[in-house]
């Protein structure tokens, strides 16, 4: 427990922090997994789907909550599986 009273205002900082990156990570993994799964059944329209996706990996990159390569990698993966499924369908 923090004793000075510099560092309680470091762990009250730390847990509101720790909620909204939290909150933030959820979202994100939430929106891949609708992505992904409407992906691989081939409904709707895959390229407002990535960009759903796209805007809450940037938005979670730009917060901290995951590294910038991390969500340009995985945009980069969903533009290419979005895109193979335009093409086939």
């Amino acid at each position: 427990m923090a004793n000075h009273k510099s560092a309680e205002k470091r762990a009250r900082q730390d847990a509101k922090r720790r909620e909204r990156n939290r909150a933030i990570r959820a979202r994100t993994r939430t929106v891949l997994k609708k992505v992904r799964q409407e992906l691989e059944s081939g409904a709707g329209d895959p390229q407002a789907q990535v960009r759903e996706a796209e805007s809450a990996l940037r938005r979670a990159a730009t917060k901290g909550v995951i590294p910038k390569r991390r969500a340009s990698r995985l945009v980069a993966r969903l533009a290419r599986r979005a895109n193979q499924a335009g093409k086939s369908s």
